[in-house]
């Protein structure tokens, strides 16, 4: 609750003081730096440190904290990387690095293809950074042993700078209704940032709180849990950017699904009467929506315009932009078009500088077979693991976040890196968790 307390006032703090934003992000980092070493990453610092940036990201980035663009990222990489120095690699982590490498010839083919004068650096660290973020966090991840009670502490890291976020929204647009005045994803209600990136962080701590419903069996934290999840499932709705809210939606019934599944019988009986209570909570902030918004919301999702007319192109220009790459990859299907190139072939071709909002598009035409083969890995590795290893109930839920938020929001935020790398954890016993390891030379 403290911790709840704590960043509802960082929140406020913000909002009133926006140039505290850069200064709270350092301290965060520095906090978390001195943490992994004090403690010698003990019960997965670097994993917390890794979540609590994810999460924060687009609020920095909202508020002008974020130092550079894709700090978030490379601050993901780094705590890992000294997570790494910590605790090792799991020896069948192997694919992962195969990806890696598979990325590395669109370097080569983007210093050769980009246009004089364009800075190169800032084309690959912008296109590059959240594919290799993805690799670092699968590599830390794969088969780690990790106790559920951990894994809630690393999620509630993600959840807790949301929460700040969501106090900003509603301090930066108090009243809805004056905002919105057409069905297009509204920056006024997204705290003047990009929508779409608003959408996919709030879906992010819907869902989060949504599994936190099912697995704490704690009234009092169950009923904050589900104060935040009405709070963030509104601020979310009324960005009017979907992807987020569908993504959510989607992951939270798979979530559901598999809960049901692997859950004891005498549990089974208490998921109903909780699912229909969050599902009357979920009807009860749409219909608030629709009034506030005068019905417009009901328009957003019926793909029409404020008038009700239907619009002509559901994807709101996604799939011209996926066509054009996937030409772009027909073309150059070996080597791809470089790193950063897809945006300069598309003003080329039609005049549009536009960049992607599909990576698995982006990763083939600018990688061509390299990205093949490593979109592969990323695929068919969690499914080979879930094989061998069902522990983890939440492996098929991150890998399908990861999936639908790259397909609509690509890799420009850290979040869908992380939540990958998640789904490869190895979720153990608190009692297996506390036993002293034999041996080590063998697993790590």
């Amino acid at each position: 609750m403290r911790l709840i307390v704590f960043h509802l006032l960082v929140g406020l703090t913000i909002y009133f003081a926006e140039s505290t934003s850069k200064f709270y992000l350092l301290g965060v980092v520095g906090f978390f730096m001195f943490r992994i070493f004090y403690t010698n990453n003990k019960n997965e610092q670097a994993l917390i440190a890794a979540g609590y940036i994810t999460g924060f990201e687009v609020f920095s980035r909202m508020t002008g904290g974020a130092l550079t663009y894709e700090f978030a990222k490379y601050a993901v990489i780094m705590f890992l990387l000294l997570g790494m120095f910590y605790k090792g690699l799991h020896r069948k982590s192997w694919p992962y690095a195969v990806y890696i490498l598979f990325l590395v010839p669109g370097v080569l083919f983007s210093a050769i293809n980009l246009n004089y004068g364009s800075n190169i650096a800032n084309a690959i660290g912008f296109n590059l950074s959240g594919p290799v973020a993805l690799g670092i966090a699968a590599l830390y991840c794969y088969n780690r042993k990790i106790s559920m009670s951990q894994l809630q502490n690393i999620l509630l890291a993600v959840l807790l700078p949301i929460v700040s976020m969501t106090v900003y929204l509603y301090l930066y647009t108090p009243s809805i209704r004056d905002v919105v005045t057409g069905t297009e994803s509204n920056f006024a209600a997204s705290g003047g940032f990009g929508p779409n990136q608003v959408s996919t962080i709030l879906g992010l701590g819907t869902l989060i709180l949504f599994s936190r419903l099912f697995l704490i069996r704690n009234r009092f934290i169950n009923i904050i849990d589900l104060a935040l999840l009405t709070m963030i499932f509104y601020r979310a709705v009324v960005t009017f950017s979907r992807g987020g809210v569908i993504t959510a939606g989607v992951c939270a019934i798979l979530f559901l699904v598999v809960f049901f599944i692997k859950a004891p019988p005498i549990r089974k009986a208490t998921l109903i009467p909780k699912f229909a209570l969050i599902s009357g909570v979920a009807i009860v902030v749409w219909l608030f929506t629709s009034v506030s918004t005068s019905g417009l919301i009901d328009k957003r999702y019926a793909n029409q315009d404020a008038a009700g007319r239907e619009k002509a192109d559901l994807t709101t220009g996604r799939a011209e932009l996926l066509n054009e790459e996937l030409q772009a990859f027909y073309q150059y299907p070996l080597t791809g078009i470089g790193i950063g190139k897809a945006k300069e072939y598309r003003l080329e071709r039609t005049g549009r500088s536009s960049a992607s909002h599909n990576e698995l598009s982006r990763i083939l035409s600018e990688h061509g077979l390299f990205g093949l083969m490593a979109l592969a890995i990323l695929f068919f590795t969690p499914l080979i693991f879930r094989l061998s290893n069902k522990s983890n109930l939440f492996l098929f839920t991150f890998v399908a976040f990861w999936f639908l938020t790259i397909n609509h929001s690509s890799m420009r935020i850290a979040a869908p890196a992380f939540i990958y790398g998640l789904a490869l954890i190895s979720i153990v016993s608190e009692a297996k968790k506390k036993q002293p390891a034999l041996h080590r030379k063998s697993v790590r």
